[in-house]
């Protein structure tokens, strides 16, 4: 097999009951990655979730398929995304399973994996996986299935590592900070590791009920985050998703901060200090004025494919420490293998202190080009709007009018049926006008 199909840029993910979210297709799946690690020398993965209801049930079905397959299974619970990758690497597990559909609503799942590393599979792993579900599923002899165990210090392991992220000799004493979990896999975590570390907490979307995770709260919906900083008067707000690996944050205005202007923060505070190591991997989606910032500053800025998975094949290809994507997934390998919500939050309050600067001011230095983006869903799987050629003629005509002033990007999604139209301007009337253009175009085409 040389081209996949089951596995997206993040995991296996749709909607529940349908496609390969469904307990048959994941206990299938849980062993054909036992047969295929244990070839790789694995005898014991872990297996964590963040709060989706259907989390419980897949991780049943994965639990079956790893033992059928005689592979150990270490329950963490629900738990965010980095912080799987992090105990993987801690309890010398050969794999760690994430149960999770990140920033989807509650009935979409998915599964993803990380390696011994921390790090996602790589691509042969994950095809030899592919291979082994279209073999038949059997079981080794009974004294050889995989035991499962819980670990219950999980939880505290992980908020200890993220203190270990913030720097020694500052404290969060004196900060009032809003955090928002999503109701998601951060709800136990997130506001603890700011409260220990000395700040006054005010939290929501810490109370996930199955359902209500991602749901008008957390990255995606920032109105609750912004709001909750303007009613207490914070000095600054936290906004998670719902598995943890991406943060968006609200500055003491009630003025969102996205993953760009993190990145930018996070590298010239590095640079700062002479921790750059190289230059940053941003996206196609990525802000013209963050390249524009980082130039000013001499940093090296390049830009690959949308998904965190590539912007992390660019960093370790490039020797560089620091990227990202400008919804939120920020990679700083320096502290983290892979994006990290809370570690990227915390890297940013302590710029802020070094520099006695509120985040409003820490800000400066980054000038926005103005940005459309418009979502086009397709229903039919068959069609591919991106190689229509009245799609194709429109986009050369928005690139021929608009010049060195402005660029178009159109890409599929990898976790959604959408089709995303993206403009960037030096006017928005410029961006506005075009996308919305472009996106009717791709709608008829769709």
């Amino acid at each position: 097999m040389t081209e996949r199909k089951y596995f997206g840029t993040d995991g296996i993910r749709g909607k529940v009951g349908e496609s390969a979210i469904n307990p048959e297709f994941v206990m299938k799946l849980g062993y054909a990655a036992g047969k295929v690690l244990a070839g790789h020398g694995t005898n014991k993965v872990l297996i964590g979730k963040d709060t989706r209801i259907s989390g419980y049930m897949l991780e049943s079905a994965l639990e079956a398929g790893l033992s059928a397959a005689g592979i150990n299974i270490g329950l963490l619970g629900p738990m965010p995304t980095p912080a799987i990758a992090y105990l993987t690497k801690t309890f010398r597990s050969e794999a760690g399973i994430v149960i999770s559909a990140s920033h989807n609503p509650y009935y979409d799942n998915g599964i993803k994996f990380f390696s011994s590393t921390g790090h996602k599979l790589d691509d042969k792993i994950e095809l030899a996986i592919e291979a082994q579900l279209e073999l038949p599923m059997v079981c080794v002899e009974s004294d050889k299935l995989g035991k499962a165990t819980r670990i219950n210090d999980a939880a505290g392991r992980y908020i200890e590592y993220c203190k270990g992220t913030f720097p020694s000799d500052l404290s969060l004493k004196g900060l009032k900070i809003v955090v928002d979990c999503a109701h998601g896999a951060t709800y136990h975590i997130a506001p603890d590791v700011l409260a220990e570390l000395g700040a006054e907490v005010i939290e929501i979307g810490t109370s996930p009920n199955g359902i209500n995770i991602n749901h008008q709260v957390g990255a995606t919906s920032m109105r609750a985050a912004v709001e909750a900083v303007k009613e207490h008067k914070a000095d600054i707000g936290f906004a998670l998703d719902g598995d943890g690996d991406r943060i968006m944050m609200v500055d003491e205005k009630g003025n969102v901060i996205d993953g760009d202007e993190i990145i930018f923060i996070i590298a010239r505070e590095a640079m700062k200090h002479g921790q750059l190591q190289g230059g940053v991997v941003g996206t196609k989606m990525s802000n013209l004025g963050m390249e524009v910032a980082l130039e000013k500053l001499g940093i090296p800025f390049a830009r690959a494919n949308v998904g965190d998975r590539y912007v992390m094949e660019m960093l370790l290809e490039k020797g560089w420490k620091i990227g990202g994507e400008n919804s939120g997934h920020v990679l700083n390998l320096s502290l983290a293998s892979t994006g990290d919500g809370i570690v990227a939050g915390l890297q940013v309050i302590a710029a802020m202190l070094r520099s006695n600067m509120k985040l409003s001011v820490l800000n400066s230095g980054f000038t926005r080009f103005p940005q459309r983006l418009i979502n086009v869903k397709f229903a039919d799987p068959s069609k591919n709007p991106l190689e229509s050629d009245k799609v194709k003629a429109i986009v050369i005509q928005a690139e021929e009018e608009m010049g060195d002033a402005g660029r178009v990007l159109l890409r599929k999604s990898g976790t959604e049926p959408l089709i995303r139209v993206m403009v960037e301007a030096i006017d928005k009337g410029l961006s506005d006008f075009w996308a919305e253009k472009i996106a009717e175009v791709v709608k008829k085409a769709s």
